[in-house]
């Protein structure tokens, strides 16, 4: 071991030293060295454990692209945790300088950044890209998807993360998981929906993904425009209805003021993942020590922004409901229309695209599994606990 005698450095050890103490504890299954194959947390411990041995590898620079702008802080803060991490386990010889939406290139300008190689590490939604492919969308959510204990075991310990990572080659990059809001709002509205005609005609902005396509055959008018214009277009009339994300997110848009309604659940995004996308050609040039800090440092940033979701949501809706915000749950008849729309537009995909059905496929057998054992366990208990006076 060399020594480290300098305040940073002892700083950085002691940091590295409480890390590797944090992940040992964790005990998560990690994401593994072949980026297909998202299974082995474990190796990166070890690789931790003997993080001195960092000290002698070459100093590396890299530069973070996101989509998402500093006002969403913990979407942000994701991004900042990884950075932290990765400084803290390698001695602060691989930095990862981090560039919220707009200061290196558009939000959605980083897909073609990672493809083209001029940056390494993105983080971004899989969803926003379909107008590429489909297929994006079942990195990030689709409708009726999966919730967020099953997003994270389907990527991580099905085959969600192998078939992604196969059709994300074609695009130079491999994925790492950066966090999940966790169940999503249905949206903000200035007028009720008490049944699906309710919807037709309706101008809505709308998020990414396949969730579009299955509005638009309830008859919704799809409306783009950044989330800065929003309150000022529910204002004026020009937007009946906006989707965003959660109470805590969506609190600081102050839109019960022009849209009183807020509904749900967001039954297209039942949990919305996002994700670290990494040049795969800058990824293969690092020391395996380093990969296994790039590795640990998204679990940790993973894990850190899903249970901040976890425990902001509650506090936000409570002050929303001290408020003027008006909580309505969906109409069944409302929902079963998105059901039925959705498979529609998931047969169509499939009947186009042999890789979107591979993946839906792949999908729908691992919720159907799931299903099967939330009914003996997290439904049963919630159905109970939800109606106990505690």
């Amino acid at each position: 071991m060399i020594p480290i005698r300098d305040p940073q450095s002892q700083m950085l050890r002691q940091e590295r030293r409480e890390l590797t103490e944090l992940l040992a504890v964790d005990g998560r299954p990690g994401q593994g060295a072949d980026p297909a194959d998202h299974s082995h947390l474990q190796s990166a411990q070890v690789d931790v454990a003997q993080a001195p041995a960092v000290q002698a590898q070459q100093a590396v620079r890299w530069r973070m692209a996101s989509s998402f702008p500093k006002s969403l802080d913990t979407l942000m803060g994701s991004a900042e945790t990884f950075s932290r991490v990765v400084k803290a386990l390698t001695g602060g010889k691989f930095e990862v300088s981090v560039h919220a939406a707009g200061e290196l290139m558009p939000a959605f300008g980083v897909l073609d950044a990672i493809q083209d190689d001029n940056i390494e590490i993105a983080q971004t939604a899989g969803y926003y890209f379909t107008g590429k492919d489909p297929v994006f969308a079942f990195a990030c959510a689709v409708p009726f998807g999966l919730t967020t204990l099953q997003m994270e075991a389907w990527r991580r310990q099905g085959n969600g993360g192998k078939l992604l990572d196969e059709f994300f080659k074609k695009y130079n990059f491999h994925a790492l998981c950066a966090g999940n809001t966790t169940t999503q709002m249905g949206g903000w509205y200035r007028k009720e929906i008490k049944s699906p005609d309710d919807l037709k005609g309706l101008k809505m902005r709308l998020g990414g993904g396949l969730f579009g396509e299955v509005m638009a055959k309830l008859g919704v008018v799809a409306q783009n425009m950044p989330g800065s214009d929003v309150y000022q277009a529910l204002e004026k009339g020009t937007l009946d209805a906006t989707e965003f994300v959660g109470p805590y997110d969506d609190e600081k848009l102050g839109l019960s003021k022009v849209a009183p309604y807020y509904y749900y659940p967001g039954w297209w995004e039942a949990s919305a993942q996002f994700d670290f996308f990494i040049n795969n050609k800058a990824f293969d040039k690092l020391p395996n020590e380093y990969k296994a800090a790039v590795r640990a440092a998204a679990d940790v940033a993973a894990i850190e922004v899903t249970s901040k979701y976890q425990a902001r949501n509650p506090q936000a809706l409570k002050r929303l409901r001290a408020g003027n915000t008006q909580f309505k749950m969906f109409p069944k008849p409302v929902v079963d229309a998105g059901f039925k729309a959705a498979q529609e537009v998931y047969a169509e995909h499939c009947d186009k695209s042999p890789e979107f059905k591979k993946v839906f496929d792949d999908m729908r057998a691992f919720q159907k599994e799931q299903i099967l054992w939330n009914r003996y366990s997290e439904f049963t208990y919630n159905q109970y606990i939800n109606g106990a006076k505690l």
